[in-house]
């Protein structure tokens, strides 16, 4: 009697044995799935911030030659209209850009950009008021020129936090350009 019953245990002790082998692989599998889905999302959320800090860098940029442009408008007698219609259209599209971007930026980015989309409305203001001939006691286009350069500095510390934030700050040192 000993017999068989030994020989049942090891033929059910084999057969759980490789029951527990397959069930301890298929978990290897599925976490070894799991962890590549959450590389993979990690992946393409770092691709969709860096899109839309390329968006709105590109889009803070040509706001703030658009303000440029009119600016040096205002010190010429021509028709102002094509720099003041250009510079319409480069605020509309970085509030667009923005308005998106807040929705994905982290905390330290959303700080800056937040500062830069401040002082880019500011200088518009200002040169609006000047183009309009209802200047505040403060507005000058020597004023609207230091915003502006100021502002092109700010713009290249908003580009470093957004680069620092996507794991590129190290050529952060070449980053000097407008």
């Amino acid at each position: 009697m000993t017999a068989p019953v030994v020989a049942v245990v090891g033929v059910v002790g084999t057969l759980l044995s490789a029951l527990l082998t397959q069930r301890a692989a298929d978990r290897g599998r599925q976490r070894e799935q799991e962890r590549v889905e959450r590389l993979r999302e990690r992946r393409v959320e770092t691709e969709e911030r860096r899109s839309g800090y390329v968006a709105l860098n590109t889009a803070a940029r040509q706001y703030l030659a658009a303000l440029t442009d009119q600016l040096h408008a205002l010190g010429r007698d021509e028709d102002r209209r094509p720099a003041r219609q250009r510079l319409i259209e480069a605020r509309d599209l970085h509030r667009d850009v923005y308005a998106e971007a807040q929705m994905r930026m982290p905390e330290p980015v959303l700080g800056i950009t937040a500062e830069v989309s401040h002082g880019l409305g500011a200088v518009y203001g200002r040169l609006r008021r000047l183009d309009d001939g209802v200047p505040r006691p403060d507005d000058s286009p020597a004023a609207a020129q230091a915003d502006i350069d100021r502002l092109w500095e700010r713009l290249r510390e908003m580009r470093r936090k957004m680069r620092a934030d996507l794991g590129t700050s190290a050529a952060d040192s070449a980053d000097s350009g407008r």
